[in-house]
């Protein structure tokens, strides 16, 4: 039976996503019924950099369906720091699980590991490119919060370069009738041209803006994110970020009264405590959805079944083209195969998404 990986949500029809927003909201209803889904199966949850929701909510999810959890949350106290290839880690780990979930701050790590993996791989994050079961958290959020996946205004808010968590959402968004788009950073800060590439792709309208005081007034939805510290060169870059935007009771009492607020957390200073109390901060709520979505998302993976994902991407190997975003994978293990995905005489890397410059060959 073909592998089935969850890289991208994209990976996932719409049927397939609503199966899953479904079966987190039956397992909400009656976790009881789902406590033994997974009773002698293991994930591993390999974790290259630090995690405390994620990780722990995989685990948790695990747990609560009567499977088992091993993996590591710290790669120098694994065989990484004697130099292990990604390609071994995960041909060993997954000798040892039946399903993988892996955190890496490399981008397009988590595409790479599904190369070598017997078993299903689900990224759990990879650098600064994608976080799909966030997103799944977001949407899962947003189905029960909302009511709904379309026709909804919504606000990103903060480091909207870096945050990984704000590519997945809109990538998976942009797809839903109606939605628009208020990006709200410092023009250094802004999404990548590829993010913005698929909105404007899809037809999904987006407006850019510096001042969230001035754009809070008519969204449906505010997505907020951190300035992460971690993806910044030096103190300086970030200390010159830090702090631009925060949300507090002001700028909520300008806001609707049916909008929600969210946060993938952890968050430093961008919401104040005081908006915690506000019945619209719905981020507490949402890392607890995160859970019952992983658990859905873990069962459908290893039902013994036809459900699986198809990768219909025209994709070519291109030995002689070498991906541009110097965070790629590719460029720390050289081993892998040079895959890009052909549009027209565009070539994107099929690891991280970075476009690569006019390519002329067939």
């Amino acid at each position: 039976m073909k592998h089935r990986h969850v890289i991208d949500l994209e990976d996932l029809t719409f049927a397939q996503l609503q199966q899953v927003i479904d079966l987190a909201g039956k397992i909400k209803a009656d976790p009881a019924k789902y406590s033994h889904v997974c009773d002698g199966k293991i994930l591993a949850t390999l974790f290259y950099e630090p995690s405390t929701r994620t990780q722990m909510s995989f685990q948790t999810a695990m747990l609560r369906l009567g499977g088992k959890t091993i993996g590591f949350d710290n790669p120098m106290n694994s065989s990484v720091a004697k130099g292990e290839s990604l390609k071994d880690t995960i041909t060993v780990v997954s000798g040892y699980a039946d399903i993988i979930a892996m955190r890496n701050p490399v981008e397009g790590a988590a595409k790479a590991a599904s190369l070598y993996s017997s078993v299903p791989v689900i990224n759990a994050g990879d650098g600064g490119h994608l976080h799909p079961t966030q997103t799944l958290t977001d949407i899962v959020t947003l189905h029960n919060e909302k009511g709904r996946l379309n026709h909804l205004k919504i606000g990103l808010c903060g480091d909207l370069k870096n945050g990984r968590t704000v590519h997945s959402l809109i990538k998976t968004m942009s797809h839903f009738e109606g939605n628009s788009f208020v990006l709200i950073s410092t023009p250094e800060l802004t999404v990548p041209d590829y993010i913005k590439e698929i909105m404007i792709n899809s037809g999904c309208e987006f407006t850019e803006s510096q001042n969230l005081k001035e754009s809070i007034s008519d969204l449906d939805v505010l997505y907020m994110t951190r300035i992460q510290q971690e993806r910044f060169s030096s103190k300086e870059e970030y200390e010159a970020q830090k702090g631009v935007y925060i949300l507090d009771a002001e700028k909520m009492a300008l806001a609707k009264e049916d909008m929600i607020v969210l946060h993938p957390l952890p968050r430093v200073d961008e919401i104040t405590v005081e908006v915690d109390d506000d019945p619209r901060a719905c981020y507490f709520k949402q890392a607890v959805y995160g859970m019952y979505g992983r658990m859905a998302l873990i069962i459908l993976l290893l039902e013994d079944s036809d459900y699986f994902f198809h990768d219909n991407k025209k994709k070519v190997i291109a030995d002689d083209v070498t991906c541009p975003n110097e965070r790629c994978v590719t460029h720390r293990e050289a081993y892998l195969p040079k895959s890009f995905i052909k549009q027209g005489s565009h070539l994107f890397c099929d690891y991280c998404d970075h476009a690569v410059e006019m390519y002329s060959k067939d």
